[in-house]
């Protein structure tokens, strides 16, 4: 399956790690794979400043998202409802 992140980004959902809001504390561990993220350039920002919602933990990339983290994983994990 395939999730849309925002601004024409869509990323196989096999990949995520995480899906994290970007409003919550992080851990000294994940401000140090952010870091990572940025000098390896594997950082990608899909969404313009101060919109700022998620971040989505990938195998191979961050991406930062203009769309909460509710949103996504509603996304990913309830593609389908049963009837």
């Amino acid at each position: 399956m395939y999730i849309h992140l925002g601004n024409n980004y869509v990323i196989s959902t096999t990949g995520i790690i995480a899906i994290i809001n970007i409003e919550s504390p992080l851990s000294e561990d994940m401000e140090d794979i952010i870091q990572l993220a940025v000098e390896n350039k594997n950082l990608v920002k899909i969404s313009e400043k101060n919109k700022e919602k998620s971040l989505i933990i990938c195998n191979d990339n961050i991406y930062i998202s203009p769309i909460s983290s509710m949103t996504l994983y509603k996304r990913s994990f309830n593609q389908f409802k049963e009837v």
